[in-house]
């Protein structure tokens, strides 16, 4: 190992709590060690409020004194990996369901899973819609139409009730009926046309489409295969206008299929 390297692994021990890092001095030497510990709480405390950030539903629901400690042991067991902070925190929702104190809140880790995902889809790839033409076309032809969706459209499938527990804890939200935590849900997160992340409600129908879709299946498929297998009674057409109302659908493809000797 280079000696850059050495002293960059003994920094980064020296912040997760271990010996002053070689060559940190201090015109007192007896000060060293001092005001290297403020520069560690410093950053302990940094890293503690980006991580509030992002999970801003998940503090409010333990309490901010809570959190505060909670953050700090999630530091000790998962340090940054990479100098973007955004990427700080993806552990996260699994150590919450791994944290034995907090056995008794099952459901946070589907809150959190739900606030990591709205950090993806902000920070998603930008793609411009179709054009509503476009979207003629695949209700024309939904045997052979493919739909190209935003990159911020995710899925989540929850064994709780996260995205009700996430909408009420929101600010401003109004008061809304007592909320069955065990309750399963699924939800849809996708960055809008407007920049806006939005955390929308799915039926089993409506998921199994879209990720029909996703995994690049027609139109005519994942209406079939995908949503008809889970809810005979759905409606393809009102997920299609959903995500166009979005301007989720960024590009449609379609195969024309043609009979050729050997296929008769």
């Amino acid at each position: 190992m280079s000696a850059h390297a050495d002293l960059i692994a003994a920094f980064h021990a020296g912040l997760g709590g271990g010996a002053l890092p070689p060559g940190v001095t201090a015109r007192d030497p007896s000060e060293a060690e001092r005001r290297f510990a403020v520069y560690r709480n410093n950053v302990a405390h940094s890293l503690g409020r980006a991580l509030a950030a992002r999970y801003p539903v998940i503090e409010r629901l333990v309490g901010a004194e809570y959190f505060t400690a909670l953050a700090a042991v999630y530091l000790g067991a998962h340090p940054p990996r990479s100098p973007v902070l955004i990427d700080f925190g993806a552990e996260f929702p699994d150590f919450l369901a791994a944290f034995p104190p907090l056995g008794a809140l099952p459901y946070l880790r589907d809150v959190a899973r739900i606030e990591a995902a709205r950090g993806r889809a902000y920070h998603a790839a930008d793609r411009a819609p179709v054009a509503p033409a476009r979207l003629a076309q695949a209700g024309a032809a939904p045997g052979a139409a493919r739909l190209a969706l935003h990159p911020s459209v995710q899925i989540e499938h929850a064994r709780y009730a996260a995205r009700s527990i996430w909408a009420a804890n929101q600010p401003g939200a109004p008061e809304i009926p007592a909320i069955d935590p065990a309750r399963p849900e699924i939800s849809l997160i996708l960055r809008d046309a407007g920049d806006r992340v939005l955390v929308l409600p799915l039926g089993p129908g409506d998921a199994a489409m879209l990720a029909a879709l996703m995994r690049g299946g027609t139109v005519l498929q994942a209406a079939t295969e995908g949503a008809a297998a889970h809810d005979p009674e759905h409606d393809p057409g009102a997920l299609i206008a959903l995500l166009a109302r979005a301007g989720a659908i960024t590009e449609i493809t379609t195969e024309i299929i043609t009979e050729t000797e050997d296929s008769r």
